[in-house]
C-alpha cells in the first residue's frame, strides 16, 4: 500500500510508486520501499523493473537487480546505486531531474534526459543522452531548466569524482 506521512514526507517501511515522468516517451512507473525521508532527501530500493536484460554497453541492467535510489526535493537530479542480486556493487547510475515532488503519496520526478553513470571503481564515468536532451527542444523551451540541468550533470560529474560521499 502506498502512504504518505505527516507533512508530506513518505513514512520508512512503506511501499511508495515511483513515477518517472518521460514526456514525450511514456511515464515509468514501479513500486519501491520507502527506506527514509527527511524532507528533502528520499531514500528507496526497488528491484530492476524490466524482466528483460538491458545492456547498455558499459554495464547491464537484468532481472535481481537492486537499486537504491536517492531523490532529492532541493536537487535536480537522482543517483541510484545499482547492486547485482548476489550483492555485488556495480556502479551509480544518475538521472538529470527536475526536483522530486510526493504527489497523492506518489513520488514524481520529471527526467530531463540527461544522465551519467559511473562504474563501482570510478574508472568509467560517463555522460549520457546528450543528442535526447538536444531533441527535447529544452533548451528552447525552458532555457532556466536547460541551464540546471547543465549545472546538474556537472555536479554530479564532481560526485562521482569522490565517490558519492556526500549524498
Amino acid at each position: 500500500m502506498t502512504q504518505q506521512g505527516s507533512g508530506g514526507t513518505l513514512t520508512a517501511g512503506n511501499t511508495v510508486t515511483v513515477r518517472l515522468v518521460k514526456a514525450p516517451r511514456p511515464d515509468k512507473s514501479y513500486p519501491a520501499s520507502v527506506l527514509s525521508d527527511d524532507g528533502t532527501h528520499v531514500v528507496v530500493r526497488a528491484p530492476w523493473s524490466d524482466p528483460v536484460v538491458r545492456d547498455m554497453g558499459f554495464v547491464r541492467f537484468e532481472p535481481g537487480d537492486i537499486f537504491t535510489e536517492h531523490y532529492w526535493r532541493d536537487r535536480w537530479y537522482s543517483v541510484k546505486e545499482v547492486h547485482d542480486s548476489a550483492g555485488g556493487f556495480k556502479g551509480w547510475y544518475c538521472d538529470v531531474t527536475r526536483p522530486a515532488e510526493v504527489c497523492d503519496g506518489v513520488l514524481v520526478v520529471p527526467d530531463l534526459d540527461l544522465d551519467l553513470w559511473a562504474s563501482a571503481d570510478r574508472s568509467q564515468v560517463l555522460r549520457l543522452d546528450e543528442d535526447e536532451f538536444l531533441a527535447s527542444g529544452l533548451t528552447e523551451r525552458d532555457p532556466e531548466a536547460a541551464t540546471q540541468a547543465r549545472r546538474a550533470l556537472d555536479e554530479l560529474a564532481d560526485l562521482a569524482a569522490e565517490g558519492f560521499r556526500t549524498i
